[in-house]
Order: C-alpha cells, then sequence, then structure tokens
C-alpha cells in the first residue's frame, strides 16, 4: 500500500508542477516595450529598434527617405527596427559601404557602412569606420537625418 501511495504522491507532484509551469509559460520575464531604444556600443542589436540617437521624427524623416529611394523600410513610425535596417543595409550594398547578410541587425558591420556612407557625403564628418555608434556617429546620424525633414 505504502509503495502505490508514493507512486500516486509523485504522479500527482509531476502534474501540479507540469500544470504549474504550462500556466506561467512565457509571463516570468517582461518583453520590453516596443519603443525602447538600444544603445549600441559595436555589439549586435538584439531588441527590435534601434535608433542610433535619432529622435522619432529624425527616425521618421530616414525611413521616409529610404522609401522615397525606393526600398522599403517598413511603417513610417520613427521607430528604426529590423525592416528599416534592412532598407539600409539594402542601400549601402550597391555603392560598396556594406558586405554582408542583409538581415536588418544593427551590428558592426551596419554601423560600418552608415559611418562610411556618412563621410562620403562630403559634410565634414571625418568618423572613424570603426564599428561603433559612438557620439560622433549619432550626432552625424542625426544631423544628416534633419536634412529629409520635407519628405514625410
Amino acid at each position: 500500500m505504502r509503495a502505490l501511495t508514493k507512486a500516486l504522491v509523485s504522479v500527482t507532484a509531476a502534474v501540479g508542477i507540469a500544470a504549474g509551469g504550462l500556466a506561467t509559460t512565457g509571463t516570468a520575464v517582461a518583453a520590453p516595450a516596443p519603443t525602447q531604444q538600444q544603445a549600441v556600443t559595436g555589439e549586435v542589436g538584439t531588441l527590435a529598434v534601434v535608433n542610433l540617437g535619432l529622435s522619432t521624427a529624425q527616425a521618421k524623416d530616414w525611413q521616409c527617405w529610404l522609401r522615397a529611394l525606393g526600398y522599403k523600410p517598413g511603417t513610417i513610425d520613427g521607430q528604426l527596427g529590423t525592416s528599416s535596417w534592412k532598407a539600409a543595409q539594402e542601400f549601402f550594398t550597391p555603392q560598396g559601404f556594406y558586405k554582408d547578410d542583409i538581415d536588418g541587425i544593427v551590428g558592426p558591420h551596419t554601423i560600418q557602412a552608415l559611418q562610411r556612407y556618412l563621410n562620403s557625403r562630403n559634410l565634414g564628418y571625418n568618423l572613424d569606420v570603426d564599428g561603433i555608434a559612438g557620439k560622433r556617429t549619432k550626432a552625424a546620424f542625426a544631423h544628416y537625418a534633419d536634412r529629409f525633414s520635407h519628405l514625410c
């Protein structure tokens, strides 16, 4: 009888643990808000939105500019997510600034492409092409994005 009781208690405990685990699946960790921005310092971006220091208005301007050139940045919402960065990577590639997968990830190669592109505009940015989105890169990107405020 003791063996049957132990087996029944073990099965009941296992079912309870499984049921409790299923009931709480996906609720233990809260996801970041969609408007949260990631500070990129050369590592691969993990959040969906990486504005690299642009305000929402400047990011919308960048998205509108990419769209005006025939690229598909996704929803014009001022949140530079995967679609926006894929469009930017597609834009940088034929110019020779980007030579990696078109994946929408804002890693060192995407940042280097942005730095190369900004330097090519002859606006005196003189950025180090180091793949790090530091203060100067972010400031240059914001300054450049301001040029497209008339497109949206």
